[in-house]
């Protein structure tokens, strides 16, 4: 059994990005002067929330996709693409917060590295279960 320390390392230090951009919110709603629970109001802290949201969700396709490729594929491969994600939320949340059009480079870097995860553990398990013969 691989003890999967490098993916764990890269989830904590997701979960942390993730955080991070939640406390970007707070900080974005004492600039604003807008308590919670109003989300509207100033254009800063739409943008903020609205990129710390997108982050959210796409944080369960990305962990699933992480820990199923380096179970089945590679630890080292699937902590590299997990830290390649975590720049591309970390690029897209700094554009995204500067003007919404600025969010695609670094939605793009995430987006191809979850792609590469999902995909990637998905093309492993067909060709593990055509190896046994399931399929």
């Amino acid at each position: 059994m691989q003890p999967h320390v490098l993916v764990a390392i890269v989830t904590i230090i997701s979960v942390l990005t993730y955080l991070t951009m939640g406390l970007r919110v707070a900080g974005a709603r004492r600039k604003s002067g807008i308590a919670a629970p109003a989300m509207t109001g100033d254009p800063e802290l739409e943008r903020t929330i609205r990129a710390h949201y997108n982050t959210l969700e796409w944080l369960p396709i990305y962990l699933v996709g992480l820990w199923l490729f380096a179970i089945y594929w590679n630890d080292l491969v699937a902590a590299g693409l997990g830290i390649v994600w975590i720049l591309g939320r970390i690029l897209y949340v700094r554009g995204y917060i500067a003007a919404a059009e600025k969010r695609e480079l670094g939605f793009g870097i995430q987006a191809l590295a979850t792609a590469v995860l999902l995909f990637g553990a998905l093309g492993r398990l067909v060709w593990l279960l055509i190896k046994v013969g399931y399929a």
